[in-house]
């Protein structure tokens, strides 16, 4: 699916889409005891600088989105539809200050997001991406085909040691580990 960043709609700071971006996706059932660490591992990468991408969707990927929107921390947003007007309007702030980008394949007319427009957003998501950090993937759900396909093959992943997680470390995903405040591995 390689889509040419002049044949996206985007919002925002297009230049975004030079940086090294990390995706960041989340089932949208997941347990509560994986946020302490994907706070963590969003703090660290504040620090190296990575931009960070997603759709934004599961309730943990909206809690990240609004405490990096708080921290002019770069953001490339996925929609699974197109722009609308009321957007620009919304974050007009975080727009002004050129760390926030909107992308989408749809045109405006594509006012809802359905199975078929988050399956191309995801996709959209996976070909964007440098690398994964996904913290929970839930058996037989949206990201298990992402991660199937062909599009995310050869990305570097970085996952949490859980059991729902055995299909991406056993295609080779990294388990994150978080470093405390001096730099020592400390445990999630």
């Amino acid at each position: 699916m390689s889509i040419a960043p002049d044949e996206l709609h985007t919002l925002g700071n297009i230049n975004l889409l030079r940086l090294i971006k990390t995706a960041f996706l989340c089932s949208r059932d997941y347990p509560a005891t994986i946020e302490r660490a994907t706070y963590l591992w969003v703090l660290e990468q504040r620090q190296v600088g990575h931009c960070l991408l997603s759709g934004f969707h599961s309730q943990l990927e909206q809690s990240i989105f609004r405490y990096l929107l708080t921290r002019h921390y770069p953001i490339v947003y996925a929609l699974g539809r197109g722009i609308q007007q009321g957007l620009k309007l919304e974050y007009e702030t975080e727009l002004a200050a050129d760390h926030l980008l909107f992308v989408t394949p749809f045109e405006p007319r594509v006012t809802s997001t359905t199975q078929e427009t988050a399956d191309i957003r995801n996709l959209l998501v996976g070909d964007l991406a440098d690398n994964f950090f996904i913290p929970y993937m839930a058996p037989d759900g949206n990201l298990q085909r992402l991660f199937d396909s062909e599009i995310v093959q050869g990305k570097p992943i970085i996952t949490l040691d859980l059991p729902e997680n055995q299909p991406l470390i056993q295609k080779g995903a990294t388990i994150y580990r978080p470093n405390d405040l001096f730099g020592r591995e400390s445990q999630p």
